[in-house]
């Protein structure tokens, strides 16, 4: 197989082994979601993200927590070649207390977007690909509060339009978490 389907097959096998060891109580979980604008690097020009998101976190302890994040950023249709998504779903690991929360890890990346390498070279990439996702979040009046999210794609494959291979993306919005104890 290819190269970056042994890294893709890889990460999933560590994702299941973290699911199945890791001491998750039930009664231990938050639920929150949003909706963030930012932008989009891809290729030359950056791109407006509109992103709902949603995210389940299982405290470990006290402070720590495992989560799964997925962000689905739409890149509103700025030409005729029309609406580009990306959507990124992460493993994250963080530390959090009642009024602020981080997290990074791992990602996974489903796309269908517009990049442009040139003013007059553009084209649509299409794929799969692995990544980074790191998670700021201040709740600011109890379930209310702001989060700051960024992410990098490795995106695979050969192209004119993309040839550092790399996408960026850092979005910012408004988040509503609902927590059990």
């Amino acid at each position: 197989g290819k190269p970056g389907g042994r890294r893709c097959g890889l990460l999933g096998l560590l994702c299941a082994c973290v699911l199945l060891v890791a001491p998750i109580p039930a009664e231990a979980f938050e639920v929150a979601g949003g909706v963030s604008v930012g932008g989009i690097q891809i290729g030359a020009k950056p791109q407006l993200a509109v992103t709902p998101q949603g995210a389940i976190a299982w405290r470990i302890g006290d402070a720590f927590l495992f989560a799964v994040h997925d962000m689905l950023s739409i890149l509103p249709v700025a030409n005729e070649r029309g609406v580009g998504v990306h959507n990124q779903t992460s493993l994250v690991l963080g530390y959090a207390t009642e009024s602020a929360r981080f997290s990074a890890g791992p990602s996974l990346s489903v796309y269908s977007m517009i990049a442009c390498n040139s003013a007059s070279l553009c084209g649509r990439v299409v794929g799969l690909s692995p990544g980074g996702h790191v998670q700021a979040s201040w709740y600011f009046a109890g379930p209310f509060g702001i989060s700051v999210s960024g992410s990098v794609s490795w995106v695979g494959g050969r192209s004119l339009v993309l040839r550092d291979g790399v996408a960026a993306m850092v979005v910012a919005g408004p988040v509503l978490r609902w927590a059990t104890r």
